[in-house]
């Protein structure tokens, strides 16, 4: 039997051979570009992108915890969180917090979704300092109080309210109900005024001590840094908070697939005194992970990711009946959504699905012609590359890549990837995606009859 005093020998002399470990995961020319990987060893992983060339930085945390992760019960936890991290730790009130960042002209936030919470400040690089400092004691010292989650509740249901008042933003959500039902995915992240008047501070804070662990977060950085400086920085942050639970511990990996149920043909129609009726049309897409993801990304594009793309010209140039019709993808961890949006006048809803699924049916068992797929292999390159001229847009990258995919892809392999995509790979994405029996979520006044026909549109 091993004493006591040989174990903590042993332990002890295993946490002093723990040391950070660090990558290089893209070189670039002169290190512009460089994407450089530290893991600490308490399972913290902390990501950079040099650009000597800017005079700006975006420092965020990214933590893998998104509205997905939350019970029925719990459905909103994660949002309200994010809005309770802003309002003060041991060291720091609300008022210090937002007055730090403003004080340099720098500009503080945070987003929630289905699977990741972010948190991020940009300012100038001489500042980086005091972001992280900030932005490190936020997520490792908030103290979560129960007059804090009381006053915030009121601000959160204001949102709710805000977003119920924009039916061309709450389709998307009853698009995902209408294709998940009522599971993680189908539920939305800033949960109802119900499950949000139902969290208690105490509830609240025992999902923070669970999903804010080291291992569960990743720190990213783009601009004028020097990535050994914001590691230092940043593990004493995180040591000075006690944040480490163990001295040595491995990072959480990636989500994995979870066979996420969804829906075909299904309608779901909430009537609303709105001038416009907002429609989705939509079938499940492709996970985030699935290598035919790429040429999807073209099929998209040139479906309806523009103003040359077919939806755009059948439905607004041509005939006048939408100002704004567009499709999109979503990918998750095991499954993935594409959707066609429009709004238009109620009296037009029958045209305007009767169009999109006829174009939907026809690129499914036709394709895309050569010209079409060629304009939206340019059109994605173009947009990828324009997407990514500012450190926000590349905090965001390399910290979501890390997060979802544990990788880091440079650039020009992205674009390398886009221009691979042949017209084979979008015909073939096309039968399989477009092929499959849509569902349809609408948002407007429509009447009974016109209501009762909505089923031919998936029919």
């Amino acid at each position: 039997m091993t004493s006591r005093s040989a174990r903590t020998t042993a332990r002890t002399s295993s946490e002093a051979r723990a040391v950070a470990r660090t990558q290089t995961l893209v070189k670039g020319e002169h290190g512009i570009g460089t994407v450089r990987k530290t893991t600490l060893p308490g399972g913290l992983r902390i990501v950079t992108e040099t650009l000597p060339s800017v005079r700006s930085a975006t420092f965020g945390i990214w933590a893998h915890v998104g509205s997905r992760d939350e019970t029925p019960a719990l459905n909103g936890a994660t949002h309200y969180l994010e809005h309770l991290l802003f309002k003060g730790t041991r060291k720091r009130s609300a008022l210090d917090i937002s007055a730090a960042i403003d004080a340099v002209g720098g500009e503080m936030n945070a987003f929630t979704a289905k699977e990741y919470t972010c948190y991020y400040a940009r300012v100038l690089d001489t500042d980086l300092p005091l972001a992280i400092d900030v932005v490190c004691d936020m997520l490792t010292g908030s103290l979560i109080q129960e007059e804090d989650v009381d006053v915030e509740r009121g601000a959160i249901l204001e949102e709710i309210a805000m977003t119920e008042d924009d039916a061309g933003d709450c389709v998307h959500d009853l698009f995902a109900h209408t294709m998940f039902g009522d599971n993680a995915l189908g539920r939305p992240v800033l949960g109802t005024v119900d499950t949000v008047n139902a969290l208690t501070a105490d509830r609240i804070r025992r999902f923070y001590r669970k999903h804010y662990d080291p291992t569960h977060l990743v720190v990213a950085a783009a601009g004028n840094v020097d990535h050994h400086k914001v590691v230092r920085q940043v593990r004493a942050a995180f040591e000075k908070a006690g944040a480490f639970r163990e001295p040595v511990a491995a990072p959480l990996a990636p989500r994995d697939g979870r066979r996420t149920v969804r829906a075909a043909g299904r309608v779901e129609l909430i009537g609303r005194k709105t001038e416009q009726a907002h429609v989705i049309l939509g079938m499940p897409g492709l996970a985030r992970t699935d290598e035919r993801r790429w040429a999807l990304g073209v099929l998209n594009t040139a479906l309806g990711g523009g103003m040359s793309s077919r939806l755009f010209q059948e439905v607004r140039e041509k005939r006048g009946l939408a100002y704004s019709v567009y499709s999109y993808t979503s990918g998750f961890a095991d499954c993935g959504l594409f959707g066609v949006y429009a709004g238009c006048r109620p009296a037009q809803v029958h045209d305007v699905l009767k169009i999109c699924r006829d174009e939907l049916d026809h690129v499914a068992e036709h394709g895309l012609t050569d010209d079409e797929i060629g304009r939206a292999v340019g059109q994605l390159q173009g947009s990828t590359v324009l997407g990514l001229e500012d450190t926000g847009a590349l905090m965001n990258r390399i910290g979501k890549s890390e997060l979802c995919w544990g990788e880091q892809m440079s650039v020009d392999d992205m674009l390398a990837r886009i221009a691979s995509v042949t017209p084979d790979d979008v015909r073939a994405v096309a039968r399989d995606v477009l092929g499959r029996r849509p569902s349809l979520s609408v948002i407007g006044p429509l009447k009974d009859k016109q209501a009762s026909r909505l089923h031919d549109a998936v029919a």
